[in-house]
């Protein structure tokens, strides 16, 4: 019985870890597209400031 308690908690244990390491990458995998958003759209801001900075410049 000893026997079985104790490979019954390593499963929970393995069970445990794996379920907390998929959280972890997908976690992970979630800032990660989160950054490429921010980044992208600080670009298009950059993009938009400097061809507003040309338009004022060709109209003065």
């Amino acid at each position: 019985m000893n026997l079985f308690k104790n490979r019954s908690k390593n499963m929970n244990l393995i069970n445990e870890n794996l379920a907390r390491e998929h959280t972890s990458s997908r976690l992970r995998e979630a800032q990660q597209l989160r950054r490429g958003r921010e980044l992208e759209l600080s670009r298009r801001v950059g993009r938009k400031a400097r061809q507003a900075r040309l338009a004022l410049a060709r109209s003065l």
